[in-house]
């Protein structure tokens, strides 16, 4: 309507990391990219119920002096809409079909935004990490226990692309490619990057991104394998490393509010 303007975009948000083992948060400056306080991190309880993953969220940001109207990103390890946590990666399964959103935000007393994992780290990667500034489609893939994937274009996050779930050769991608199947055979380097090379030439025959980003843990070790693999598209390390969730998080929480 004339005469009315979308809230401006806040200088800075709250971002918060839900994992399978632990549970991270940090303020973000939303300028930068980076934290202004040093991350705070609890262990994740056992079972990851609900009811028992709430309290210490809240626990988590108690240790922050965070405004009312500083808006809160939260990750979780799950196909996410709507705020509905669809599947369960990692945590217990009473989590398929909770309305995580209502969940969190009555523990924080607070709105909030509740993002895939995987999708919070690939938007940080594509405001501020290894694909900011590059045009047309990136796909950000985590390696991992499984592997997360997020697919960008020209800035816009596509949520729950799933993409480590890809079918190939008759297995779910993630079971043969993933970090965790190298460790779990005991492959070379070499050897894994055989199966990788496999999964991003088949990712890139569906998608023709501009560029790839690998992270993860193993990103550390990029030198290790990514030299290894020959695809037509530039493939580079994830720049913010663990982080990413945070601050993707915040970034994501803070575009809603200043929509």
């Amino acid at each position: 309507m004339p005469g009315t303007s979308s809230p401006a975009r806040p200088a800075r948000a709250l971002g918060v990391d839900i994992g399978g083992s632990g549970i991270k948060a940090a303020p973000v400056d939303l300028a930068a990219g980076e934290f202004t306080a040093e991350r705070v991190r609890l262990a994740t309880p056992q079972p990851a119920t609900p009811a028992a993953v709430a309290p210490v969220v809240a626990e988590v940001l108690a240790g922050f002096d965070v405004a009312p109207d500083v808006p809160v990103g939260i990750t979780f390890p799950a196909v996410v809409q709507h705020g509905i946590t669809r599947t369960a990666a990692n945590v217990d399964p009473s989590w398929i079909g909770a309305d995580a959103e209502a969940l969190f935000s009555d523990a924080l007393g607070r709105p909030v935004l509740v993002v895939n994992d995987a999708d919070a780290a690939g938007y940080a990667e594509a405001a501020f990490g290894a694909a900011k500034g590059v045009k047309g489609v990136v796909v950000v893939t985590t390696l991992g226990t499984g592997i997360g994937s997020a697919l960008v274009v020209d800035g816009t996050l596509v949520p729950n692309t799933e993409l480590g779930h890809l079918e190939i050769g008759g297995h779910d991608a993630e079971k043969k490619a993933a970090d965790s199947a190298r460790e779990r055979q005991d492959l070379s380097w070499a050897q894994w990057a055989k199966r990788l090379q496999r999964y991003y030439s088949h990712l890139e025959n569906l998608l023709w991104p501009d560029l790839i980003v690998v992270g993860g843990g193993v990103s550390k070790k990029h030198e290790k394998f990514l030299p290894l693999l020959d695809l037509r598209t530039p493939i580079v390390p994830a720049a913010l490393r663990n982080d990413a969730g945070i601050i993707g998080a915040a970034s994501l929480a803070a575009s809603r509010t200043g929509r």
